[in-house]
């Protein structure tokens, strides 16, 4: 089975941050892979900005050396490269400066029929600048769309100054706030297997549900990203990615699929979360900061061992796990379980459904005790499905009973290559489809759950409690689920 390419329209795309590592990295190799399948050619343009001095054709070097790296290389076609490639062209400006912004124009073309979409791959603090300069200079119009990179502050306050900055440019229905997660084939599986199939739906509550995990666990460390240690795991997943996962676990079903009939309903999930403050912090939420190991000769460095100098002592944490409840008629009494961390034993994004046990069970003299079903959503790597459940163990002699997976491994039923997230998200945008963006009152509400919990860390006493890299976080993270009777899902388990 092969997907169906559907074309955009032709589409001028500027590319703020042009030589930064994000461009090189995932714009470019994503607008190769749609260019190389036939979803838009030679008539759209891409337009890189940025302050070093660069010819047209020195960025398309960059960008050719772009794909080369960083493109598979199966799907490296030099004829296709050097038509891709074509198509980009570079001004150079410094955005913080009013000035300079003119050699921009000659670029743009007035073709109403041609989609004008500005890319900010730049720092936060100058999405309200450029913004600005792009209505001075004349580049705005009222159908261009913008997009713009997390970080969006750094609390609530601060993510509603530079939301401002932008709306007082931009319409809310042209602003485009990524979060790459959502475009995650597995992530938009979610809508697919919730709404488009009845098995699930009937039992999607409380009744049927014991608890939901969520983990996000990556087995590199932080390095040396001045961005993180201001940030740290509760800033930089929990309250974007996590939290857009848990709305779309978690949502009521919307009326259709139009973006903002499926927004409505993951900003009720944002407003009906149960604040955690105060005590409830101690009680609620772990974090922890990884350390060094060495072992058989080689060694892998701490999170402190990482710092410069000038930072070491920090107090960011490198993981977190916490306990979240839903207060609504669908979720009552089932607790929601985030994980997610630096320098973990694998890297592995999923969402765990655990249902309830069976009421009672007739195989008293069986070997093996049932075990309640469990639906695991994979995100990355190895993206699909599973559903376990228990059946009988072949062979004579008794009831033996054993637990086995359902199995639909995106890999083994699709043939063709799935494509990358960055891939649909900037098409996405030339659509002027937002379904996959986060709007300014979801974004909001998860700052205003997520800010209490950063201020009592910060006010309060504790440090980050450590855990030896390679591991699965501290040992208070084990203690949070299993004090009520559950254990984290591990392969194996």
């Amino acid at each position: 089975m092969s997907s169906r390419i559907i074309p955009v329209q032709p589409f001028d795309y500027v590319v703020f941050g042009a030589t930064g590592d994000l461009t090189k990295r995932k714009l470019i190799p994503a607008l190769y892979h749609r260019f190389h399948d036939g979803q838009f050619d030679e008539q759209s343009h891409i337009i890189g900005v940025s302050r070093s001095k660069l010819s047209d054709e020195e960025f398309r070097t960059l960008a050719r050396d772009s794909v080369h790296e960083f493109v598979e290389a199966e799907y490296q076609d030099e004829a296709v490269i050097a038509r891709f490639v074509s198509i980009f062209s570079y001004v150079s400006i410094d955005v913080s400066n009013r000035e300079g912004w003119t050699d921009l124009g000659p670029a743009l073309r007035e073709d109403p029929k041609v989609v004008r979409a500005f890319y900010l791959a730049v720092a936060p603090d100058l999405f309200g600048p450029i913004c600005q300069y792009l209505k001075d200079k004349g580049y705005y119009r009222r159908d261009a769309r913008v997009v713009v990179e997390k970080p969006l502050g750094h609390d609530l306050a601060s993510s509603g100054q530079i939301n401002d900055a932008i709306s007082e440019i931009f319409a809310e229905d042209q602003v485009y706030r990524i979060d790459h997660y959502l475009g995650k084939e597995t992530v938009q599986n979610l809508l697919a297997l919730r709404f488009a199939n009845i098995l699930f739906e009937p039992i999607w509550n409380s009744a049927h549900i014991d608890h939901i995990q969520l983990t996000v666990a990556e087995s590199v460390g932080a390095g040396t990203r001045g961005y993180y240690d201001e940030s740290g795991a509760l800033r930089d997943m929990i309250q974007n990615h996590m939290l857009q996962l848990l709305c779309l676990v978690a949502m009521e079903p919307p009326a259709s699929d139009e973006a903002n009939a499926l927004r409505d309903e993951k900003l009720k999930v944002l407003r009906s979360l149960k604040p955690i403050r105060g005590e409830a912090v101690g009680r609620c939420t772990v974090r922890g900061q990884y350390r060094g190991v060495s072992s058989e000769g080689t060694s892998v460095k701490g999170y402190q061992d990482e710092l410069p100098a000038e930072k070491k002592g920090s107090r960011t944490e490198t993981f977190v796990a916490l306990k979240a409840e839903i207060e609504n008629w669908r979720w009552s009494g089932v607790p929601f379980y985030f994980r997610t961390g630096k320098r973990m034993a694998t890297r592995v994004s999923e969402i765990v459904i655990q249902f309830r046990t069976i009421p009672h069970s007739i195989f008293d003299h069986a070997e093996g005790a049932p075990r309640p079903n469990r639906l695991i959503i994979r995100l990355q790597p190895d993206e699909g499905v599973r559903m376990l459940m228990m059946i009988k163990d072949p062979g004579p002699g008794g009831m033996r009973l054993r637990e086995v997976p359902l199995n639909l491994s995106f890999a083994e039923t699709f043939s063709e290559r799935t494509p990358e997230a960055y891939e649909r998200l900037l098409l996405d945008v030339i659509r002027g489809n937002q379904t996959l963006f986060m709007r300014r009152d979801e974004l909001e509400a998860a700052w205003s759950w997520v800010d209490p919990i950063r201020s009592a860390w910060d006010t309060g006493n504790d440090a980050p409690q450590p855990y030896s890299a390679g591991t699965w976080g501290p040992t208070g993270a084990i203690a949070l689920i299993e004090r009520d009777g559950r254990t984290w899902h591990e392969d194996g388990h």
